[in-house]
């Protein structure tokens, strides 16, 4: 249950909001002017702070302030008419979430209380994942990656728009997290967004948000990512697949550092360091003319070309261990090693996918491991057939998104094959069969029982 905190001088709407809020499952107070809202935020911890603009004794950008001065984690959303609306925008200058414009709309009201819930937990569960994991991890020996990290550590220092270039699956998201993470922007929102995955109707107001009837469905004033990664950094990746007539208005953005919102009539300042990436010759788009050149040369001012693995061989043992180190701890499985026939198979293909293809070659060879060394076999490329005795493993692949879950059900099927082999070996023999696989006769015993083997074993003896 969230606890809620309502700062409101007139009674009726104060009730109103605090029935509105308790009929959502909230936990509310509330407080009947600024001093009394402070009075109970030195006392109580709240999750949310609800506040008119204004108020006697202590206005709402007052309340804010001090409030937040209190607790820095406080979610703040303001209640404004719409002749104050220029100072609500202040007010979110000052750190609140939102502002809603009087009369408040009940339903409309929990939407936004639930929007902020859901957006303070994605926060708390990333500081977390953060604190837990340290600084972004870009594994690497190669003399150009070492070179490239130290290029990207002194530019992180600065504010200037990095452009990240390399082919697909070459790791640039991780890239600009690191450069976020060396950044004076640090504490700040990392903020990723691909252009190419948003439709072409919709990225304007993702982008740089709308306002409310801004266009049909637009039933809420809506801050775009800009706003939303405010002081921190914003990635847009896959920049080129940007409409013409958005890179215009992005290019205004960069150069003014401030938006018009879709629909809307104000300019709002933003500071933001954005850090655009492409797996697409910009350069070739702009002689086509489906790139701006101003924008081009705009995003491009300190540009920075991630290597495909086929040109970096050396780091893909490293690579791959890293990998394989990470699926032990998920799978719950002792550590995985590659035998040295498997890390030379690795070498040898020419990864059109680049690490992101190692890293799913990695974890289908972990799965279809047997034991703890990943031996030739288990490594397939594209185009390659798994075998007729082995199609069961497409299935298996299709059958969960649980690694966990996967690797229990590959584990399993592979003991009961592999039993079925020795003891067909062994005809029908129990105790030869525990003594080929190496395991007490006991163990066999509960393993044919347990996997079900002797339903398909014709007169098994011991």
């Amino acid at each position: 249950m969230t606890r809620v905190l309502v700062a409101e001088d007139k009674e009726s709407h104060r009730l109103m909001l605090l029935r509105a809020l308790e009929n959502a499952g909230h936990a509310v107070d509330t407080a009947k002017n600024g001093r009394e809202a402070l009075e109970r935020l030195q006392r109580s911890r709240y999750a949310l702070l609800i506040t008119d603009l204004r108020m006697p004794e202590v206005d709402g950008l007052e309340l804010l302030k001090r409030a937040r001065a209190i607790d820095p984690q406080l979610g703040v959303l303001l209640m404004t008419a719409f002749g104050t609306v220029s100072d609500a925008v202040t007010a979110i200058r000052e750190g609140a979430y939102d502002f809603l414009t009087k009369p408040v709309d009940p339903d409309h009201l929990v939407l936004v209380v639930q929007r902020m819930i859901d957006e303070q937990q994605r926060a708390r569960e990333g500081k977390l994942r953060r604190e837990r994991e340290g600084e972004p991890a870009i594994l690497g020996e190669d003399t150009a990656i070492v070179a490239l990290l130290g290029q990207l550590e002194r530019v992180a220092a600065t504010d200037s728009t990095v452009l990240l270039l390399g082919e697909s699956g070459t790791g640039k998201e991780l890239f600009a997290s690191r450069l976020h993470h060396l950044s004076p922007r640090r504490e700040r929102l990392f903020l990723p967004i691909n252009c190419a995955a948003i439709p072409e109707g919709l990225i304007e107001s993702e982008l740089f948000g709308h306002e409310r009837g801004a266009f049909t469905g637009a039933d809420s004033r809506r801050l775009g990512k800009f706003e939303l990664a405010e002081g921190g950094t914003l990635m847009l990746d896959e920049i080129g697949e940007l409409p013409l007539h958005l890179q215009v208005k992005l290019l205004r953005v960069l150069q003014e550092r401030e938006l018009m919102r879709v629909g809307g009539q104000e300019t709002i300042p933003v500071d933001v360091r954005v850090i655009a990436a492409s797996n697409r010759d910009l350069e070739t788009m702009v002689r086509e003319g489906r790139f701006r050149n101003d924008l081009y040369y705009r995003l491009s001012v300190f540009p920075l070309l991630i290597l495909p693995l086929r040109q970096r061989r050396g780091d893909i043992p490293i690579l791959a261990r890293h990998f394989l180190e990470r699926l032990g701890r998920e799978l719950g499985r002792p550590r995985i090693t590659l035998s040295p026939a498997a890390v030379t198979r690795l070498g040898a293909y020419g990864w059109p996918g680049n690490v992101r293809e190692l890293a799913n070659t990695i974890e289908r060879a972990a799965i279809l491991c047997v034991g703890n060394e990943i031996q030739p076999e288990h490594l397939i490329f594209p185009g390659e057939q798994l075998g007729r005795d082995q199609d069961w493993v497409v299935g298996l692949l299709q059958s969960s998104d649980n690694l966990k879950e996967i690797g229990d059900a590959a584990l399993r099927k592979i003991e009961a094959a592999k039993i079925r082999e020795v003891l067909s070996r062994a005809s029908g023999n129990k105790s030869e069969a525990a003594r080929i696989l190496q395991v007490s006769y006991k163990t066999l015993l509960t393993k044919i029982k347990d996997l079900g083997v002797d339903k398909s074993l014709p007169n098994a003896s011991g």
